[in-house]
């Protein structure tokens, strides 16, 4: 499992985390898959999807990029949306997996990520 260094681990101040330390020791990895966002999503959560996503814009860009220890209950809120399948085909079950964020949905969903003066966690 690939680590990205220097991506930041949790949302500052919160629990809400962006990375796990180690791989599961048994089976494979928890399967990436779309989950609906709801309008009704607790505010910190919403939060925690920002935060999430202006670290993977700052850290990426655009470029292609391996799943490694991204957490997939954070992708998941994701995924399908604002980060995309990479490769054809694409194994949601691998550390390996490559994946991209789609900038133009991701502009749509969270237009305050691209302002310079943006901070993670509203700080």
């Amino acid at each position: 499992m690939e680590k990205h260094r220097g991506f930041p681990s949790r949302l500052p101040s919160t629990d809400f985390q962006f990375t796990i330390r180690r791989p599961v020791k048994k089976g494979l990895p928890p399967k990436l898959h779309e989950r609906e966002r709801y309008a009704d999503r607790r505010p910190a959560d919403r939060r925690a999807d920002e935060g999430f996503m202006w670290a993977l814009m700052t850290h990426f860009g655009e470029e292609p990029f391996v799943r490694g220890n991204l957490d997939a209950g954070r992708l998941n809120w994701v995924f399908g949306r604002e980060v995309v399948p990479a490769e054809d085909p694409f194994d949601p079950e691998s550390y390996d997996a490559l994946l991209r964020v789609d900038i133009e949905r991701t502009q749509r969903s969270f237009p305050d990520i691209f302002r310079p003066d943006w901070a993670p966690g509203g700080q």
